[in-house]
């Protein structure tokens, strides 16, 4: 079987001007950067007025096998041009930590991938490193300040801005900087978090012009001083560089998939520590050139589709018109307790106990108001017995559930799937979990007890204080973005399934103000991840002709 770098590198690619002209892009606002990759001009008119559909493409709770949300993404968007539908995808750019850690290529698998995946899963076109650049420029002023007098009575001991690398990497997670005397700058602890942590890759996902991405710069608190008052990045006179930085970035890149359809790839926040969404103005582009724009949000609904409702709905008041849920058979057999070794084999009482984790994130999609289509997202080694059980028990609990065999057959493998899709479609504002004049503590525990099903939620002392503060100093009506492992419902990845009553625990509060919301950090969740005992990287090589092999 042909791996997926070997079926992405046998497509001849197609003009973009081609893929472009499919939903009336002008000439002019595709600015080519570099071999099948383009930014777009947000300026022109053609992105004036909304006409699409949003579709969301969410999952299961995800397992070390991958459940193929970003395929699925990208084969419904195909399929939907098969059925003459004219369609969009907008997918998040790969982390180049996850690429070289565990997860590999993030770019599609089989016959539904984004081109040039290579391309894609690496450097792109640098939007990454400029939020890196932009967010280290803050950094480096910051403590320049301190260094020359310190003016703003900046507390050394009180700083909330720390430092970002797009690479998995923990020996960076606490340190100390500023060794070798007085020429080494100021002595502070310091940490780095991975770049798709970045409050700046927020605030250019959720930025819906240049206007406003300036604004959120100048909110971005970046410490407190003495008399512990908020410090603002604005008032250490940088966010017009930091804008620079980011010129090119805040612009939407349009690639294009296996089947040459238009994909718009822009913005990199994970869903576990961050709001896990592509970009505003990726979903202005698709939303105003395509009948349908079809987006995932990371990792399970729990996480990703939660922060989509209750932060981008409400930040860009774009409403949606269908939800799609991604199983598999042998995430279900995970979520019931089979190990590893047997995973392969047919069990439908495993299939059975771990529907429980499928059936409550149906329940969740359902209580933001939407009735999700569930894709089972079948693969050659899948076993009929197990997809019709699975087909029976969603039958049995009134769940629209289709095949989907797009990665191995594309959009032709997908057309099922699309039509259900369709079928569901009706645009409508979510249902939020909470209200904005709810308390910080409030709103924590209505995604506990609501999304996750928490018995009660455990505020350590410092959390508890820092609630108080943020709430003393103004910011007590920001959404929360909760930072907690992807694995699980609670907040220890071990609990599989469908967990319930368990107390959820929260270690501390960060203010992320320029991208306008609050991260409760729960359980042993790092923004900064570490690499596994056998990285993905060391099966990368590139041979004398420069093609690359191994990436997935």
């Amino acid at each position: 079987m042909k791996s997926d770098i070997e079926i992405a590198q046998e497509v001849e690619l197609e003009e973009l001007k081609t893929v472009g002209d499919k939903i009336g892009l002008p000439q002019n606002v595709i600015e080519p950067w570099g071999r099948g990759k383009a930014k777009l001009d947000m300026t022109h008119r053609c992105f004036s007025e909304k006409k699409g559909h949003i579709i969301l493409v969410t999952a299961m709770s995800p397992t070390p096998y991958g459940e193929g949300k970003t395929t699925t993404a990208i084969g419904l968007n195909d399929a939907l041009w098969r059925l003459g539908k004219k369609s969009v995808v907008g997918l998040r750019e790969p982390s180049m930590g996850p690429v070289f850690g565990m997860k590999g290529g993030a770019a599609g698998g089989g016959h539904s991938q984004v081109l040039p995946m290579e391309d894609i899963n690496l450097h792109f076109t640098g939007d990454i490193h400029a939020v890196g650049a932009a967010h280290n420029l803050l950094a480096a002023i910051l403590n320049n300040h301190m260094h020359f007098g310190n003016e703003l009575d900046i507390d050394p001991r009180n700083l909330s801005w720390h430092r970002v690398v797009d690479m998995n990497d923990r020996s960076l997670r606490n340190m100390v900087v500023g060794l070798g005397g007085r020429f080494g700058g100021m002595l502070i602890e310091d940490r780095f978090d991975i770049t798709a942590a970045s409050e700046i890759m927020a605030v250019l996902c959720l930025a819906g012009n240049y206007r406003e991405l300036q604004e959120r710069l100048d909110r971005i608190v970046v410490a407190y001083n003495d008399s512990k008052e908020p410090v603002l990045a604005s008032d250490l006179k940088i966010t017009g560089a930091m804008a620079a930085l980011l010129k090119d970035a805040m612009r939407p890149n349009l690639v294009q998939t296996i089947e040459g359809n238009p994909a718009l790839i822009h913005g990199g926040p994970f869903a576990n520590i961050a709001h896990g969404t592509s970009s505003l103005m990726a979903a202005s582009a698709g939303v105003c050139t395509a009948d349908y724009y079809v987006t995932e949000a990371g990792f399970g609904a729990d996480l990703g589709a939660e922060k989509f409702f209750n932060i981008f709905c409400r930040s860009s008041r774009y409403p949606v018109s269908a939800v799609v849920l991604v199983a598999t058979t042998r995430a279900l057999k995970y979520h019931g307790g089979v190990k590893k070794d047997a995973i392969t084999k047919e069990n439908l009482k495993a299939i059975t106990k771990g529907f429980a984790n499928l059936e409550r994130h149906v329940e969740n999609i359902r209580g933001f108001g939407f009735n999700p289509v569930v894709a089972i997202n079948a693969a050659e080694w899948d076993v009929e017995g197990e997809l019709s059980h699975l087909e029976d028990l969603c039958r049995a609990k009134d769940i629209t559930c289709v095949r989907s065999y797009v990665h191995a057959r594309g959009g032709e493998g997908g057309t099922n799937m699309a039509q259900a899709v369709l079928e569901s479609i009706e645009e409508k504002m979510p249902e939020h979990t909470y209200d904005l004049e709810d308390t910080i503590k409030e709103k924590i525990t209505k995604v506990a007890k609501t999304i996750y099903r928490a018995g009660s939620v455990v505020f350590s002392p410092e959390a508890k204080k820092q609630m108080d503060r943020l709430e003393a100093l103004g910011y007590g009506n920001l959404p929360i973005c909760i930072a907690k492992t992807q694995y699980s419902f609670s907040d220890f990845e071990k609990k599989l399934g469908a967990p319930h009553g368990f107390k959820f625990n929260i270690r501390e509060m960060r203010l992320s103000a320029g991208a306008g919301f609050i991260i409760p950090v729960s359980g042993t969740i790092m923004t900064m991840p570490g690499l596994p005992r056998k990285p993905s990287a060391e099966l990368i090589e590139m041979d004398e002709d420069n093609r690359i092999s191994g990436l997935f």
